[in-house]
């Protein structure tokens, strides 16, 4: 049976919390006692799942990252397609927010992304097939848990899904640096998509045409971008004022 490998604290404490029938088994470092470990294995003797108590240098061996003493084997998890993303549009109980990477390869860029999605109340976190980074252990660990609560939706073609979404009702600004609407200008409120294109090149050229809108974040320094974790942070958070207001 195929299995995946999540590491870090939250990440584990997470998929506990959410899906613990997932985990197959539960490595611990030994000789760690603090209540952040005490914790995980509270979760994990109520859930009934398996511990296994190992030296670190095997958890070294197991992970690229930083893995915080606590390592979890589990089931793959739901995988999301154009036609759930649509279902989970028309069964929100409130206007949509979807979050659309166009273009973003690293794996702790998309880890940040879902992490400040989940914050933001994003419905669904959508990326193309082909020129994304995938769910992997790494982007897991970045997202600190998030990553086992909003559905990463993969598409084929995302222009074609991007014009699905607006038959659904629901607007998409893309974020571009030449924009002649800021954030804070620009109305943001009702259904909602955000489109974040990838460091340096932006957004394709067919995902910016099929955008309703164009908007910027506003540069006061000498830097013409911002890393696009940070930039996503900043125009999801945007939405969640105006939505507020």
């Amino acid at each position: 049976m195929k299995t995946e490998t999540i590491f870090g604290i939250h990440a584990v404490q997470s998929l506990l919390n959410s899906a613990p029938k997932r985990i197959t088994e539960l490595l611990i470092v030994k000789d760690r006692h603090d209540q952040r470990i005490k914790k995980v294995l509270a979760a994990a003797t109520s859930y009934q799942v398996k511990v296994r108590i190992v030296d670190k240098r095997d958890l070294d061996a197991l992970c690229e990252g930083t893995h915080q003493g606590v390592v979890a084997y589990a089931i793959p998890g739901r995988t999301y397609d154009e036609k759930d993303l649509l279902d989970l549009i028309e069964s929100s109980e409130t206007d949509p927010l979807i979050l659309i990477l166009d273009g973003v390869t690293d794996p702790h860029n998309l880890g940040a992304c879902i992490r400040s999605a989940d914050a933001a109340g994003v419905h669904a976190v959508v990326v193309p097939k082909d020129n994304s980074a995938g769910l992997n252990e790494t982007a897991r660990k970045v997202a600190c848990g998030a990553a086992e609560t909003v559905p990463l939706v993969v598409v084929t073609n995302l222009a074609r899904a991007m014009k699905k979404i607006q038959e659904k009702g629901v607007w998409i600004a893309g974020a571009a640096g030449e924009a002649d609407v800021d954030i804070y200008s620009a109305n943001l409120t009702g259904p909602r998509a955000i489109v974040m294109g990838a460091e340096g090149d932006g957004m394709r050229r067919l995902t910016r045409e099929t955008c309703d809108d164009l908007v910027k974040i506003p540069m006061a320094g000498s830097v013409s971008s911002l890393n696009v974790s940070v930039a996503t942070g900043v125009v999801l958070f945007e939405v969640v004022r105006q939505r507020s207001l």
